[in-house]
């Protein structure tokens, strides 16, 4: 079965030659005018990739991914957003809402085929993994890591203060996971993005900072433990 890719974008010139392209890779490609258009579609979860514009009709490209990234059924579904918008607020939004990559128009269709590729090839190798820690997690138990009155529940992805629930994005779970599970250490923004993004996935500096200082906010009087060394990066010290 082939790899089934939807292209949404209201330029009609950008979705032939997104389709023709990708077609000649062995893709199976689907094209959507605009957001309100892809998402009437029956079966979004079949697909492997979403390709997105930003700027169109009622409903952006950010609208398409909040509502996708909120269904079950297709929240875990790739995103690459094809977009004229170049500022790097843009790119930081695009990125923080749950895009994997950002390329801006006008585009070279090589770069776009080799980031598709490297996109799907960490999607299907996210999925053998998680397919691997079911199997796993059936028969381990993951204990709680906690620090004073600040508590993560690592198997129900749950953070707790003073024993109540606080809501983080996945990222922010995630960086604050590794804080508390490497503590008393200073970490170089590359090396953030190594540990929770990956290799692979192109992250800016910007975007470290947004989601820390989104963190510090969630951890009311825990907050101060989130420590910046200027020109190093950030860590989680248990005195401050």
């Amino acid at each position: 079965m082939r790899t089934k890719i939807l292209v949404i974008d209201d330029e009609e010139a950008v979705c032939e030659i997104m389709k023709f392209n990708l077609e000649r890779e062995g893709y199976e490609v689907d094209t959507a005018y605009s957001a309100e258009e892809a998402l009437d579609m029956d079966n979004l979860d079949s697909y492997s990739l979403f390709i997105v514009d930003i700027m169109m009709g009622e409903l952006s490209g950010f609208d398409f991914a909040n509502r996708i990234h909120n269904v079950t059924a297709t929240e875990d579904i790739p995103m690459l957003f094809c977009s004229a918008l170049s500022d790097e607020d843009c790119v930081v939004k695009g990125l923080n809402i749950g895009a994997d990559d950002y390329i801006t128009k006008p585009f070279n269709i090589g770069e776009v085929l080799a980031r598709v590729r490297a996109i799907l090839r960490r999607s299907n190798n996210m999925q053998k993994r998680s397919a691997q820690d079911f199997v796993e997690q059936e028969s381990i138990y993951e204990p709680d890591v906690v620090f004073r009155n600040l508590r993560i529940d690592r198997n129900n992805k749950e953070c707790f203060l003073n024993n109540e629930p606080i809501t983080l994005t996945r990222t922010e779970f995630d960086i604050l996971l590794f804080f508390l599970t490497h503590r008393n250490k200073i970490y170089s923004r590359e090396e953030i993005i190594k540990h929770v993004w990956g290799d692979d996935v192109v992250v800016t500096n910007r975007t470290i900072d947004t989601n820390i200082t989104r963190l510090r906010k969630k951890l009311g009087e825990c907050e101060k433990y989130v420590v910046t060394r200027q020109g190093f990066g950030y860590g989680f010290k248990e005195t401050n």
